[in-house]
């Protein structure tokens, strides 16, 4: 079963060199690994639960007193590694969710639950990268199924506090899509 492991340090250099340790301690694929604001290096990498957690146990010891956040979500729905990726393009876009966070892991959770909770496709999930620390998710769907889908999304227990926002929009402008592509 897939899942994802997150690191958060507010040191870039010591972000690197975690990142290192997290991909040469177990079999885990790096899907995000860069400095955001302020100042903060962020670390999120899949794999099997056993591996994820060896990974975080490692970068957690070599980080030491860097570590401002981590956590293991086993069992992701594929669809939020794809959409972290901007690799999950859906067939057709209808009524539009976002769901707004200031932090990372808010987001993948929220995101995951999402997915799960509703017949909803994500078309991104935003980490934390170029918008000040903050996070969010855009999903698709039929408008009942969106609106439960942010639902679920922003009260899922490991989100929360950390919600800025959330809309629905039933029928979006064709140009609004578009710059959401």
């Amino acid at each position: 079963m897939m899942s994802i492991g997150f690191l958060e340090l507010n040191s870039i250099a010591k972000g690197v060199e975690v990142a290192d340790i997290v991909l040469k301690t177990a079999d885990v694929s790096m899907l995000f690994a860069k400095a955001g604001c302020p100042g903060k290096y962020y670390i999120l990498f899949c794999g099997e639960v056993a591996a994820v957690q060896a990974s975080i146990d490692a970068g957690k010891a070599t980080g030491d007193s860097f570590i401002v956040d981590d956590c293991v979500i086993p069992n992701i729905d594929g669809q939020v590694i794809r959409a972290i990726n901007l690799s999950n393009v859906p067939e057709r876009y209808q009524a539009i969710g976002v769901m707004e966070f200031y932090s990372v892991t808010a987001s993948v959770y929220g995101a995951d639950a999402a997915v799960k909770a509703a017949d909803v496709d994500l078309i991104e999930v935003r980490l934390g990268t170029g918008i000040g620390g903050k996070s969010f998710v855009v999903l698709t769907g039929e408008v009942a199924a969106v609106r439960e889908a942010v639902a679920c999304g922003i009260h899922t227990p490991n989100a929360e506090g950390m919600l800025v926002d959330s809309v629905v929009i039933p029928s979006p402008h064709p140009e609004l899509l578009e710059t959401l592509l």
